[in-house]
């Protein structure tokens, strides 16, 4: 079995948090005036997208089949006007 060092493709640390020890010493040497939150973007910024996307979904499932509803019920109301 192959271990993990040893496989193909995989590496040892990501963009994130490359992007992040960047971010810090420019920082804490005074070359960039940013927000400590932009700062730290890296670290919590692809974990915010993921769980806006999580309840976003969560609230597709939950309300499209109640407006769904609301959409038919409509629809049919105002076809029975245009027909009577």
């Amino acid at each position: 079995m192959m271990s993990d060092r040893n496989r193909p493709g995989t590496s040892g640390i990501g963009l994130a948090p490359i992007l992040f020890v960047v971010f810090l010493v420019l920082k804490l040497t005074h070359t960039i005036d940013w927000s400590w939150w932009w700062v730290t973007a890296p670290l919590w910024g692809a974990p915010a997208v993921y769980l806006l996307a999580v309840i976003g979904v969560l609230f597709g499932v939950a309300f499209v089949p109640a407006l769904r509803s609301v959409i038919l019920r409509t629809y049919e109301r105002v076809a029975g006007k245009r027909s009577a």
